[in-house]
């Protein structure tokens, strides 16, 4: 999880007497703003559509060209982008494509374990089983699409999809770290010992203290590796901006300036979040100038006619864009822990009542990978586990730091595919 800047203190924000920002009204502010752009949203889908249409000849023009191209950046940029398909039909088994069917394995107020199931002749051969923790941390799972199609060939996929917390009744009670950690823990006894869990950023603190928790009562369902990747486990190393602005801010002060409540009509009214606009905010604002230059491209791709680039765009921002809101407590109980106390690495961390002892982990393979330009988890950060875990012997374990990607490229992109994941699958074929 990156903990951004996403506001100065608002006048609004006070406390509830439980710890909770209470009642701001910076959520409904923002739910009114984007109704009261509705009208404008429709008229400049309507106009986009007038100027691209073939039969109008102002199409062919660049007036039209430029009418159309500035109506569809409006429509864009005022937009709230719902959360993504996965768009996951088929792969490719043995060289042959095959479908691909994605199935709710295990469901709770918070979460959704899917299964990304081939449908193929060939599926009873012995694909390692890799369940794949998903960081919830603003973006939804889908974050992971192309994460999930490159291991599909060779591996059985399981993912975790969080649930924006806005959709989730108050009634269905609270969810913090440590009902994160136990929701991890449920999924690796369902799933059983013959897996391997991926943790993508975010979880890898909690990941390591769900299997830790479970050495220390020497469960049987530990799963046989874990690879953490881009992962915050000691954010005292090598610190980045986000880091430091956390320990200098301080948990109270994410508590008072941060938090608000649900606004009706939406199913989750009046719980405490941290909502996904605010978090989308502060990622914007962290690289205003390639965005702003990113938009200005789509601009100029969309009078010159280049659909490939644009179609490009459109997919990456229907991503990026898309965000949901975290439970309040949730998200200051892993800033407190993770990024301001440090307390998994001074082994200091407790999960209801019980210390949580990295050490315990001796059965269970360690894989980290770090990205060389990485400004969010910076290098360092995740290699520190394999210090938390001095218990794993040293012929389980593996540590690579991927020149020339930043935070997502460790989990996206072409070097992934090239250069990252077929070490991880060496890794997990090796402790199979």
């Amino acid at each position: 999880m990156a903990v951004v800047d996403p506001t100065e203190p608002s006048q609004f924000s006070s406390d509830n007497g439980f710890g909770l920002g209470v009642s701001s009204p910076l959520y409904w502010f923002y739910e009114m703003t984007h109704a009261a752009l509705n009208p404008s949203r429709a008229m400049a889908d309507a106009a986009k559509l007038f100027f691209n249409n073939p039969a109008n000849p102002l199409a062919h023009t660049p007036i039209g060209k430029s009418m159309a191209a500035a109506c569809e950046l409006f429509e864009r940029t005022t937009r709230r982008y719902g959360q993504p398909e996965w768009r996951i039909d088929e792969t490719v088994v043995n060289g042959k494509p095959v479908p691909v069917r994605i199935e709710t394995m295990w469901e709770r107020p918070f979460c959704r374990l899917l299964h990304f199931h081939r449908e193929t002749e060939f599926s009873h051969r012995q694909d390692p089983r890799v369940l794949v923790v998903a960081p919830m941390s603003g973006h939804y799972a889908t974050l992971l699409r192309g994460t999930v199609e490159a291991m599909l060939p060779n591996h059985d996929v399981y993912v975790t999809e969080w649930v924006d917390a806005r959709m989730v009744p108050i009634s269905e009670g609270s969810f913090d770290l440590d009902d994160y950690i136990d929701y991890l823990i449920a999924i690796l006894r369902l799933l059983g010992s013959d897996t391997h869990i991926l943790a993508v950023c975010q979880p890898s603190v909690p990941v390591v203290a769900a299997i830790a928790l479970m050495e220390a009562n020497g469960d049987d369902h530990v799963p046989e590796s874990m690879t953490l990747m881009g992962g915050p486990m000691d954010t005292r190393v090598n610190p980045t901006a986000v880091n430091q602005l956390a320990e200098k801010r301080g948990a109270d002060w994410f508590r008072h300036n941060v938090i608000t409540k649900v606004p009706f009509p939406n199913p989750g009214v009046m719980r405490d979040v941290y909502p996904g606009f605010l978090h989308l905010n502060g990622f914007m604002t962290m690289n205003l100038d390639r965005h702003i230059e990113a938009h200005g491209k789509l601009f100029m791709h969309l009078i010159e006619g280049d659909g490939d680039s644009a179609a490009a765009h459109r997919e990456f921002y229907d991503e990026y864009l898309a965000v949901m809101d975290l439970t309040a407590e949730f998200y200051l109980q892993t800033v407190d822990t993770v990024f301001v106390r440090h307390s998994l690495p001074k082994g200091e961390m407790m999960h209801r009542g019980y210390r949580v002892d990295p050490g315990a982990i001796k059965r269970v393979a360690l894989k980290t990978i770090e990205g060389e330009l990485d400004d969010i988890a910076g290098p360092g950060q995740t290699h520190a586990a394999h210090d938390m875990c001095p218990g794993i012997p040293d012929h389980r374990r593996a540590h690579w730091v991927q020149p020339g990607v930043g935070h997502f490229g460790v989990f996206h992109g072409s070097r992934f595919r090239s250069e990252v994941l077929p070490r991880v699958h060496d890794f997990i074929r090796a402790h199979d």
